[in-house]
């Protein structure tokens, strides 16, 4: 890491002066204010909504129900990015707690939500299901029903979605690689758990803010959003306008971790806006976020064949995710979980079945990690189990599995630049593994290390467009979708904007996403921003600087090959005295801004029925280590030391490259050890930060590390989430070799330990 060049990021000193606008800083003069009428039973049939008492409160201005958006034309008020099942407003039933059935507009929040509170709304309870296992069951109630000869499929849907009809699965997805009965007859040991892992929050310090206004019959919305793209098109769709009868602006966000992906207030502000025809803002307040969305509660059952050498000779992966009352992602979530199931390593027989369930939950989506840190939960908590059962080193377990260079994974896809064994490796080193991996302390603690390796696909197939431009005073602009939302992400593409251009990147501008000024994304999702759009910026800064020095040489009279780029002119080689501006080239040129436009896509995906294809044009690899010690008479767990390994292929910026790895391990710490929604029956017990805990600075290790193994030559790999996902899994491992039980649901509360500690004494008496 020494001399190598430090980059800060472009806008720190508006951050740390709070002088960044986000999406809930933005007010337009006049601007309405809203609130949301949610509903406080997990399934029922709508049988009236009263709404005199809302109006008595000063300054209601709009109170909207079903009812009333029928007054909006062409409007269709259905959506949803995979599968259009979520109505703008509850219509007919609700399937949550938390389901929205009506909206208030008043000059002042306070007064909206007043208003929102003197809403009554009657219903006719009925059956509901929470469990995503009892939701497949033949006499569960259904939640959506879904028909072959209905169109359900979202607009963002670029995979077959398997949906089972009559069910409450809304897709399916199958990776069957092999024959995995005969890799099982081959087997001399066979091993079979199942693990789950609860529902958690993003808890974005940001919530969730929208303003949407009508001007001259086009929709604008300024929106802390992650897909700009995408919601442009589903409310084009919902209102049966061309996409480009649509804006949306995408101000910096105060953070996110996938709760802002695809749009979760955009049409009801939308809606509002058009009743009302006055500019409508909308801010959740916490506890809405945590009806908002989810992580999926997921449950995983593994089955392991093995030879007594260390072999693995078949996987059978049955897996179960609870996507809420809405589909939302979480069919895409099931699809990535489903092959990220199979893990990094050498299995010739696989067979995956992974179901994304309806449940009366608040709707589950993305979730940093995106469906791998559950998977890898349960895949490598399993790993560790049957390293105990063949008596081997999970380490030397591993190593031996290990997928390598040129192998083929469970899809049929060929592996490039593999790096795994180095991850884990580099885990292994700085836990001081060949030490010992379990004792007890002085005071009577036990301690014990634990590993995790982890493989996590990039969106594939996607494309990710870029501009670079530079005006008639010399000033560089990058015009790029991606959004900022606390990743670096702007200050990432500035520099790779200025290294063709030889300047400093300190002085590119770069524009926030805004849909009638900068070019397509697919989203700022899938950690693919350095990569994808990474490359389309660099591609059109390059393409910018031949350019200018084609034009300089007609300038100049002379071949461009004989020409120099300097910062802000173009000289010739070894004559610094004959050189021409850029802005007298663009001045020249007769346009107020010379601009490239670039294209970066990727190619792949994968077939519905096989789960065979490229499932990912290159994979994010890494590994976790976890030093742990646990108070056998409490069950409290204290982390002594975490690190996590990530193969970045090259890093960009150091800084910020570090910043994510480390905020992804504290992210992974929680989910670990502390962070889990509780629900009785359908209510939320815990939609709150007293009673859903989150790490402070008190809960961090003794020792954070991490290593960023980069490889000459390498492409840039995107790192924004790898180290989350080994994380629960190598502190899980830990534990469970610490206390000498099984450990197979999340979190690792004092209460859980403890259990499996008394399980495993009697048991031994």
């Amino acid at each position: 890491m020494s001399g190598r060049t430090t980059f800060g990021m472009i806008d720190a000193w508006e951050r740390v002066t709070a002088r960044i606008r986000l999406s809930q800083d933005v007010s337009i003069p006049g601007m309405l204010h809203a609130a949301v009428v949610r509903r406080t039973i997990p399934h029922g049939r709508l049988r009236r909504i009263e709404t005199s008492g809302a109006w008595t409160v000063p300054g209601v201005v709009a109170v909207v129900t079903g009812a009333d958006l029928a007054r909006i034309p062409n409007l269709r008020p259905v959506y949803g990015p995979q599968i259009e099942d979520q109505h703008v407003l509850a219509h007919e039933r609700v399937r949550y707690v938390g389901d929205m059935v009506a909206l208030v507009a008043a000059e002042n929040a306070r007064a909206a939500r007043e208003a929102a509170a003197r809403v009554v709304v009657e219903y006719d309870p009925l059956p509901a299901v929470f469990d995503p296992i009892e939701a497949l069951r033949p006499d569960a109630p259904l939640i959506h029903e879904l028909r072959p000869e209905e169109p359900h499929r979202g607009h963002a849907v670029y995979f077959g979605l398997r949906p089972i009809f009559g069910t409450n699965c809304c897709n399916h997805f199958r990776l069957y690689t092999g024959d995995v009965e005969r890799g099982f007859a081959e087997a001399d040991v066979v091993l079979e758990e199942t693990f789950r892992v609860p529902a958690a929050q993003h808890v974005a310090m940001e919530p969730h803010a929208a303003l949407a206004y009508w001007e001259d019959g086009r929709l604008v919305v300024i929106s802390g959003t992650q897909t700009p793209f995408n919601t442009r098109q589903i409310l084009a769709q919902l209102f049966g306008l061309a996409p480009e009868q649509v804006r949306v602006i995408v101000p910096p966000m105060g953070g996110s971790f996938g709760c802002k992906v695809f749009p979760r207030i955009e049409p009801q502000v939308a809606v509002l806006a058009y009743l009302t025809g006055r500019p409508v803002k909308l801010v959740l307040d916490r506890y809405e976020e945590f009806v908002t969305l989810t992580r999926h509660a997921t449950v995983v059952t593994i089955r392991l064949g093995l030879t007594r050498d260390g072999r693995i000779t078949a996987k059978r992966v049955q897996a179960y995710w609870s996507t809420g009352a809405y589909a939302d992602c979480g069919p895409d979530v099931a699809r990535k979980g489903g092959f990220g199931s199979v893990g990094p390593y050498r299995i010739p027989h696989v067979a995956v079945d992974s179901y994304c369930v309806y449940t009366n939950l608040p709707p589950a989506g993305a979730f940093r990690g995106y469906a791998v840190t559950e998977v890898v939960w349960a895949s490598e908590r399993m790993m560790d189990i049957a390293a105990d059962a063949l008596g081997l080193d999970p380490l030397e377990f591993r190593l031996r599995n290990l997928l390598h260079d040129g192998e083929q994974f469970a899809t049929g896809e060929t592996l490039h630049d593999v790096h795994f064994r180095e991850c884990l490796e580099a885990v292994a080193r700085a836990l001081h593994w060949e030490q010992g991996s379990r004792e007890r302390s002085p005071e009577g603690r036990l301690r014990a290390k634990g590993l995790a390796v982890v493989m996590k696909g990039m969106t594939t197939p996607s494309r990710s467009e870029a501009r670079v431009g530079v005006d008639r005073a010399g000033h560089v602009t990058v015009y790029s979708s991606t959004v900022e939302l606390g990743q670096g992400a702007r200050t990432v593409l500035a520099q790779l904007a200025a290294e063709p251009l030889k300047i400093p990147y300190t002085t590119v501008r770069v524009v926030d996403p805004d849909t009638d000024r900068t070019p397509f994304d697919n989203r700022t999702t899938s950690s693919r921003s350095t990569y994808m759009m990474g490359n389309a910026v660099r591609q059109a800064a390059e393409q910018l600087a031949r350019r200018l020095c084609e034009l300089a040489a007609e300038r100049l009279e002379v071949a461009p090959e004989d020409l120099e780029l300097l910062p802000g002119a173009v000289c010739v080689r070894g004559v610094p005295e004959r050189c021409v501006s850029w802005g007298e080239l663009v001045t020249a040129t007769g346009s107020d801004e010379l601009q490239e436009h670039a294209v970066f896509q990727n190619e792949g995906g994968l077939d519905p029925e096989t789960g065979h294809g490229i499932a990912s044009s290159h994979w994010h690899q890494g590994a976790a280590g976890a030093e742990v010690e646990v108070d056998p008479e409490t069950g409290q767990v204290r982390i002594l030391r975490l690190h996590a390994a990530v193969y970045a292929g090259r890093v960009v910026n150091q800084l910020t490259a570090a910043l994510q790895s480390e905020g992804s391990m504290i992210m992974g710490l929680g989910s670990a050890l502390f962070e889990e929604l509780v629900y009785d029956e359908g209510q939320p017990l815990t939609a709150n930060l007293s009673d859903y805990l989150i790490p402070s600075f008190l809960d961090l290790p003794v020792t954070l590390s991490h290593d960023l193994l980069e490889c000459p030559g390498a492409e840039v790999h995107g790192l924004g989430e790898t180290a989350l996902p080994p994380v629960p899994a190598a502190i899980g491992n830990a534990v469970a070799r610490a206390i000498g039980a099984c450990l197979t649901e999340l979190p690792l509360t004092p209460e859980r330990v403890l259990r499996a500690l008394r399980a495993t004494r009697q048991e031994a008496s």
